[in-house]
């Protein structure tokens, strides 16, 4: 199911000059939040909550998700140079697969990492708050990741849809609806973080169970139709 040579152009595609400094610069932004925070208000579970919370989860993890989901496949289908790759004797399936697996760990990479550095450095993980909030960010990208994967596939625009759902829907909506927090990856992510955490500063509006089934499912669907979108593609492209 994994295919190293279409990881490693995904890779590069993903990790090329133009879209690693993009990538680089929300968590080089949260480590100097951090830092400037930790300066200014000393060691404080609430307010590491809050930043983590506020700017890690809600605004840097979904746009990195962004990058990485839709970057992963839409520009080979901008292009039209998907057609070279769906040329290889290669299942679709597993360059559907494979392109998940590299946004994924891109994903994770340029925002897990940093944002348990930034716990650290707010408040030296009292109350678990780094660790927390850096699961919640290692499972918030599988969900992103497979969302915009798919979004890649569906739509030449992927990119601003997805800043609208990243930027709308969960920043203004989630934190001003309360409804809107149910279908909220952000919220689901941050129900794991709630169990972790020991003080209560980290809260969500999803029960856990629900938050789980609820990240599965939409991984798994969005991963599915993003393969049937692809076979129909190299359908028509081969008719």
């Amino acid at each position: 199911m994994y295919e190293p040579t279409v990881a490693r152009l995904t890779y590069r595609a993903l990790l090329g000059r133009r879209r690693a400094a993009i990538l680089f610069v929300l968590p080089a932004l949260l480590i100097v939040i951090a830092s400037a925070v930790r300066l200014l208000t000393g060691a404080d579970d609430q307010i590491a909550s809050d930043v983590l919370g506020g700017f890690a989860m809600a605004t840097m993890v979904p746009l990195i998700g962004v990058i990485a989901g839709t970057g992963a496949i839409g520009p080979e289908i901008d292009d039209g140079s998907i057609v070279y790759l769906l040329a290889k004797p290669v299942k679709r399936p597993t360059i559907i697969f494979t392109k998940l697996i590299v946004a994924i760990a891109v994903t994770m990479a340029f925002s897990a990492i940093p944002t348990f550095i930034a716990g650290l450095i707010l408040n030296g993980n009292g109350g678990q708050i780094a660790i927390a909030y850096t699961v919640a960010a290692l499972v918030a990208s599988i969900a992103y990741s497979a969302m915009f994967l798919l979004l890649g596939t569906v739509t030449r625009h992927a990119v601003v849809f997805g800043l609208v759902y990243a930027l709308v829907w969960e920043t203004l909506f989630g934190s001003l609806v309360p409804g809107a927090r149910t279908l909220s990856v952000q919220q689901w992510a941050l129900s794991v973080a709630e169990r972790i955490g020991v003080n209560g500063t980290i809260t969500s509006d999803v029960a856990l169970p629900t938050a789980a089934v609820l990240l599965a499912a939409v991984t798994v669907a969005a991963a599915w139709y993003a393969g049937q979108k692809l076979r129909t593609l190299t359908l028509a492209g081969e008719a």
